[in-house]
């Protein structure tokens, strides 16, 4: 294609991409900005993906699949609290990774609203699943429980964003989880 050159990567230019409009928000993004991450000229953007839109579309399509992945995988964990304190862990953990920008793309760019409400669905399947298997008390909302959990993961993503430790978003993993066991077991205690 024009304007591209051979030796592009599109993996690696939409990862680039993907820390760009992380860092900066979609309308904080200029083509300019992308262009100088990515080490390419405008026209070479332009034919690799169409315009700034279809690159943030190609880019956080990218990022959601991975996340969905990693939900997907702690989903796979045998109890809901399992399920519920890796999935919480791993965003801990992902918010405060220094080789990326604190926080979420995913749950903090106001464009991926349709995108969190899947991974707010994925959350309340797998406690939709512990209720069925005995694991979660059947009279427990799921549906107010995955919003509860979509809310604390946008929450420990600010306070990555803010300048938050690891330590300190992990604590709120922690008391989240803790927190949405009590919610739906009053009986139980958290597993130790």
């Amino acid at each position: 294609m024009a304007g591209r050159p051979r030796s592009f990567d599109r993996g690696a230019a939409l990862r680039v991409a993907v820390e760009q409009f992380w860092r900066s928000g979609y309308e904080g993004t200029s083509v300019a900005m992308l262009t100088a991450a990515m080490g390419v000229t405008p026209p070479s953007l332009y034919a690799a993906f169409g315009d700034k839109h279809h690159l943030f579309e190609e880019a956080s399509t990218w990022y959601f699949e991975r996340t969905c992945e990693a939900v997907d995988h702690a989903a796979a964990l045998p109890t809901a609290y399992e399920a519920i304190r890796q999935v919480l862990d791993d965003a801990a953990r992902a918010h405060t990774d220094s080789a990326t920008p604190p926080g979420c793309l995913l749950l903090t760019e106001p464009r991926l609203g349709p995108q969190r409400e899947v991974i707010r669905q994925r959350l309340k399947s797998r406690l939709d699943q512990a209720q069925r298997d005995g694991d979660l008390d059947a009279t427990a909302d799921t549906e107010r429980l995955a919003s509860f959990l979509v809310a604390v993961m946008r929450g420990m993503s600010g306070c990555a964003r803010d300048g938050g430790t690891a330590e300190e978003v992990s604590a709120i993993a922690e008391v989240a989880a803790t927190a949405l066991l009590k919610a739906s077991r009053p009986s139980q205690a958290a597993p130790a």
